[in-house]
């Protein structure tokens, strides 16, 4: 299965990032190739609600910068994957900006091939995940008709915690 990583922290070395490794180890280890872009490394901006893609561009956006390399891997991803640090109870800017961007990849349809998504949050309290996790539902699972492969969350001490990082290693060895 090829799946798509979108990493929104702007930290190289941060919790979400040793997170996301655990992940690809395990989704490697069964098989899986899997891409990670580190959106917070690119110049990506944010949606101009032109409608471009919606009418002249049938579907391909008329920003040409660094998000061209997502449409490009967003046409073979099976599964798509989200994490991020939550910022002020929800993903980083950075990663909101190419979410946003999704709007000219899912016109006039959703990705062929992409069938599945799950999300892997970090953040400093336990009580931060619900403006994260409304657009996950709604704009993942409901309008695109993703399957659910998890939510993922660690708070505090949790982050960098072996059964944290386990748990995301046995759920990349578990993909079919």
């Amino acid at each position: 299965m090829n799946i798509l990583v979108l990493n929104g922290s702007p930290r190289p070395g941060g919790n979400t990032r040793r997170r996301i490794e655990a992940f690809q180890t395990g989704a490697a280890s069964a098989g899986h190739h899997v891409d990670v872009i580190d959106v917070c490394r690119r110049k990506i901006a944010g949606c101009l609600a032109c409608e471009y893609c919606h009418t002249k561009g049938n579907g391909a956006c008329v920003q040409k910068d660094d998000m061209q390399k997502i449409y490009d891997l967003l046409k073979e991803a099976e599964m798509l994957v989200i994490a991020s640090p939550i910022y002020y109870h929800g993903i980083t800017g950075q990663l909101k900006c190419v979410l946003d961007r999704f709007y000219s990849a899912a016109y006039p349809a959703k990705p062929p091939k992409l069938k599945k998504a799950a999300m892997i949050l970090s953040s400093g309290d336990a009580n931060m995940y619900d403006g994260a996790l409304f657009s996950f539902r709604g704009d993942f699972l409901d309008f695109l008709g993703l399957e659910n492969m998890g939510v993922f969350t660690a708070h505090g001490a949790e982050n960098g915690s072996p059964e944290k990082l386990r748990e995301l290693k046995e759920f990349g060895e578990s993909l079919k």
